[in-house]
């Protein structure tokens, strides 16, 4: 029995479980404090379910994980976490553009609300990485570390192009099943004519560069971290 709830922690651990709880638990604390102070629930309660999608492709990875770790050598296993995790991936760190909501309002304080806010995006962006990173691994495991990180650079494109979707085209993940054909023509759209939609660009471009840069600060502090273990 020791030994099972041993190696459980040991997953847990190595899946960051234990912190990414801990951040969620604040970021809702918060949520809570602001709705004490100012006697109003519905300000930021998107930020609760932008939470909730934010936590299903850590998920779907850890779905992976868990697969692997049960199943090895299987791979076909993780055909079907993977390919959602995709789709649901860009749900992480959109969190990150609920700053265009920041304003002074009544009974908070303005720090607080940044504090609510830098929270919330702090663990979307923790989540994206950590369910990355998982599938990242998954990826070398089975096709070698330059292909791994082909993987990252395609999956942190598409999380910049589905950050633009999201917040300015109102799309979300789960209509990729319900209005396929819609989303690849505004896509294509896009496109077709860049010189008339450089914000489409500019925003898909630097917001994969934050994500990358965020990755590999994430990537460098756990190898630093290993290496000393």
């Amino acid at each position: 029995m020791y030994k099972q709830l041993s190696s459980i922690h040991r997953f847990f651990v190595s899946q960051m479980l234990y912190p990414l709880v801990l951040s969620s638990t604040l970021a809702i604390t918060l949520y809570l404090g602001r709705i004490y102070l100012s006697h109003d629930w519905q300000v930021y309660r998107h930020m609760i379910w932008n939470l909730f999608l934010a936590w299903l492709p850590y998920l779907f990875s850890f779905w992976a994980a868990g697969t692997q770790r049960l199943l090895p050598g299987r791979w076909w296993l993780l055909l079907l976490p993977a390919a959602i995790w995709l789709i649901f991936f860009p749900n992480a760190p959109y969190i990150i553009t609920d700053f265009l909501h920041l304003q002074q309002r009544p009974y908070v304080p303005l720090w607080y609300d940044i504090l609510l806010l830098a929270t919330f995006s702090w663990t979307g962006i923790f989540l994206a990485v950590a369910s990355l990173k998982t599938m990242q691994d998954l990826i070398k495991t089975y096709l070698g570390q330059f292909i791994s990180w082909v993987f990252v650079a395609v999956a942190l494109g598409m999380s910049g192009l589905g950050i633009y979707l999201g917040r300015f085209e109102r799309w979300n993940s789960w209509d990729l099943f319900l209005h396929p054909k819609k989303i690849f023509l505004d896509i294509a759209i896009h496109f077709a004519d860049p010189s008339e939609h450089l914000h489409f660009f500019a925003f898909t471009f630097l917001f994969t560069a934050f994500l990358l840069v965020c990755y590999l600060t994430f990537i460098s502090v756990k190898g630093t971290d290993e290496t000393r273990t």
